[in-house]
């Protein structure tokens, strides 16, 4: 198996069973998660916690969010959403759009602006209609 592999399989049960207060998010918030070595095309973390900056794009209960991975290179089509040059992040990848667990959460990067949330949201909902 991949070291990569069995280390975020590691990471991923420590994860798991850790039993910490859920953390307070809000929508738009930037937050480092923990998304793991994933397969194909799939957006990876990176770092030994395999983290990545994602978008709170809707809280979908106390410990489960919708969130949007980025990417910090500036990227076209209808699947990327670039943000304005002040932006914590470059580029939101809405066709890697995915559930996760609170217990991936890190820590707290800030949060997009209004106009750049609003542009997410319209570009997620026009792509996925």
């Amino acid at each position: 198996m991949d070291k990569q592999f069995e280390e975020w399989m590691d990471l991923k049960e420590k994860l798991h069973y850790q039993n910490l207060q859920p953390h307070l998010v809000k929508e738009s918030e930037i937050w480092w998660a923990s998304l793991g070595k994933n397969i194909g095309f799939e957006i990876n973390g990176k770092s030994t916690l395999h983290t990545r900056p994602v978008i709170i794009l809707k809280k979908l209960s106390k410990n489960f969010y919708l969130v949007v991975p980025t990417t910090s290179q500036i990227r076209k089509g209808t699947w990327y959403v670039n943000f304005s040059p002040s932006s914590l992040v470059k580029t939101g990848c809405i066709h890697q759009i995915r559930t996760i667990d609170d217990r991936r959460l890190h820590s707290r990067m800030g949060q997009l602006s209004r106009v750049d949330f609003s542009k997410l949201k319209e570009d997620f909902f026009r792509l996925y209609q």
